[in-house]
């Protein structure tokens, strides 16, 4: 997720409701890679699925690399299009879904798994990216300079 840092100060572009969904597991048994390995293979074909088909809702994600720990911040266009990609029995979300749920039962709490879900209404959240690729939000919507939604973060939170 690197990139050439776009010069001056930027903002993300766009208004409106914007999603936060962190997800992540994390490895309790490392002995135990029937019960992890699938759990982490699961998650490059769902991203890979939300790409591929931007009516789906994924604004734009991130990854976040650890050692035991592995996850990946996402924004999404609402909570409804979220909400229907998880329930979406067609998606490689709800086969996932139930095969770690099977694994969960017979692994023993060899791994674990978390999510957050963040509503962000319209005028609560503010960004600045200073000579810097762009990332976050910025990534996800584009970004603009500063100016063109306020100069103070202030501004940007009013808007």
């Amino acid at each position: 997720m690197s990139g050439k840092p776009v010069q001056g100060r930027m903002t993300a572009d766009g208004t409106g409701e914007v999603v936060v969904f962190l997800i992540g597991m994390r490895i309790n048994n490392w002995r135990a890679v029937r019960s992890w390995l699938p759990v982490l293979r699961a998650m490059p074909p769902m991203m890979k699925e939300l790409v591929q088909d931007p009516e789906r809702g994924l604004l734009g994600y991130r990854p976040l690399p650890g050692l035991r720990e592995f996850g990946v911040v996402q924004y999404w266009e609402s909570k409804e299009k979220l909400l229907a990609y998880a329930s979406d029995r067609s998606g490689a979300h709800r086969p996932a879904w139930a095969a770690f749920n099977r694994r969960a039962r017979e692994g023993r709490g060899h791994v674990g798994i978390w999510h957050e879900t963040y509503v962000v209404p319209a005028g609560s959240y503010e960004t600045i990216y200073a000579n810097m690729p762009p990332r976050g939000l910025g990534a996800a919507r584009g970004v603009v300079p500063v100016a063109r939604r306020g100069e103070r973060a202030a501004e940007r939170l009013a808007a």
